[in-house]
């Protein structure tokens, strides 16, 4: 066979041995770059990143509603004593509507930050009140909502780790190439806002 492209190639035929030889070695090594990138360093890794990212997405989820089920009652203790900070109540409230009816992660993280400086604003205005910080039902919801903002604090960082890992693995070669391919994209990361970077404390 070899012989006889050779010799076409010396009788004038259109067989090219030379190009025929390099398309060869061209597929053999496309066909290696793919089967490297769809091994354990290429895309079943990227699979595995990105579902670590959705477990610690979960637990972030479980004590957003741990926190959502504390508002209400928080909320009505407070109104008991100062019933006259509407804007701050209807903020929370509003808060708390978007957050429960956010449909993307993205849209879940944007409204959980806008229900966590809304809460930070309620519990520094306690501050002005003592018989509300005297109230015994206002003082163990605020013990629970200190606890899960620490939970919830613990479970954010988790995320970003898991979040830091995938979105480095889809932007460096040869992943990126996987990435592409299989439409794997960058997710966002939970920041606190500012006026929730430190869990909210109410002084008895």
């Amino acid at each position: 066979m070899l012989f006889h492209l050779v010799n076409k190639k010396r009788l004038g035929g259109q067989t090219h041995f030379p190009q025929l030889f390099f398309s060869q070695v061209l597929f053999v090594s496309v066909s290696l770059a793919l089967g490297l990138g769809l091994s354990g360093c290429g895309y079943n890794t990227l699979v595995s990143q990105k579902e670590a990212v959705n477990a610690a997405w979960a637990q972030v989820e479980n004590q957003l509603q741990r926190r959502n089920d504390l508002i209400p009652n928080l909320v009505e203790t407070t109104k008991g004593y100062a019933a006259h900070e509407k804007e701050i109540f209807e903020n929370i409230a509003n808060a708390r509507a978007k957050l429960i009816g956010a449909g993307s992660r993205d849209e879940k993280i944007d409204a959980a930050n806008d229900l966590s400086s809304s809460l930070s604003r309620l519990l520094v205005i306690t501050e002005r009140y003592p018989d509300l910080k005297a109230d015994k039902q206002f003082a163990r919801l605020s013990d629970e909502l200190a606890g899960t903002e620490n939970r919830l604090a613990t479970e954010r960082m988790r995320y970003n780790e898991a979040v830091n890992r995938y979105n480095t693995s889809i932007q460096t070669f040869p992943a990126v190439l996987m990435a592409r391919t299989f439409g794997f994209q960058s997710e966002k990361y939970f920041e606190a806002p500012k006026e929730a970077q430190q869990v909210p404390q109410v002084k008895f």
